[in-house]
């Protein structure tokens, strides 16, 4: 892991520097950049600089500070420093998943950080699957076309071949299977109503009774529902 993770020590200054000790001893991958025992100051330093990793002593917040700080925890992974069992459980109701105990001691610190370390490479994994996953290369034959997966209404199979319909009101053919797309599509809600139809949900306009019943697309088209996948398809939709 690269040194340049960053943390945020807001506590009082005699545990402070005690954290600020055991963070450069068994953490060095951590740069400290902001330390205070100033709630304010905090807020005005967060707000204009973010931080992988925020170690927050409770006694300092009351419960509208203490929502707001939870916000940072998209992006921060937010330890908080407490003086009591009973602040920490108060901690866990409002959504803080972990804490320490003063005073506190080298291997409940370790534990605390190397938890936190870890949801925050989960996190970023996460983000990062989802920025790469929200495209999709669609092979033509002067080289491919890359869309953003939710412009993708539906795809419609033609042998070998899969005609891909997209927002924009244009059509491009792929020498893949639908099959092929099915999998790498299903996670980003889209269901295969039929052997030749595979469609987004989040373009789905209306269901039409009937036997297997019929789908109304974004694009106005309407195709058929089979028989066999009615129930799974309507539980996926309900």
């Amino acid at each position: 892991m690269e040194n340049n993770l960053q943390t945020c020590i807001i506590d009082e200054h005699d545990d402070e520097d005690n954290i600020s000790l055991l963070l450069k001893s068994e953490f060095p991958e951590f740069e400290i950049t902001f330390k205070s025992n100033d709630i304010l100051q905090a807020f005005e330093f967060l707000s204009r600089r973010s931080s992988d990793l925020i170690f927050l002593n409770s006694e300092l917040i009351d419960d509208n500070t203490g929502d707001l700080f939870l916000r940072y925890q998209e992006n921060s992974q937010i330890i908080f420093i407490t003086n009591s069992e009973k602040s920490a459980i108060e901690a866990i109701k409002k959504g803080v998943s972990n804490y320490i105990l003063k005073p506190v001691k080298k291997l409940d610190f370790v534990k605390a950080v190397n938890k936190a370390l870890e949801n925050f490479r989960k996190s970023k994994i996460v983000t990062l699957n989802t920025t790469f996953q929200s495209k999709i290369n669609l092979p033509t034959l002067q080289g491919f076309k890359r869309v953003n997966i939710d412009e993708i209404i539906r795809c419609e199979a033609d042998s070998n071949y899969t005609f891909i319909y997209l927002a924009d009101k244009t059509k491009v053919i792929v020498s893949k299977t639908l099959y092929d797309f099915e999998k790498h599509l299903s996670d980003h809600n889209f269901f295969r109503i039929h052997h030749k139809h595979l469609i987004n949900l989040e373009h789905l306009k209306e269901y039409i009774k009937g036997k297997g019943g019929q789908v109304v697309m974004a694009d106005n088209s309407v195709l058929d529902v089979s028989v066999r996948k009615k129930n799974d398809f309507l539980q996926k939709i309900v």
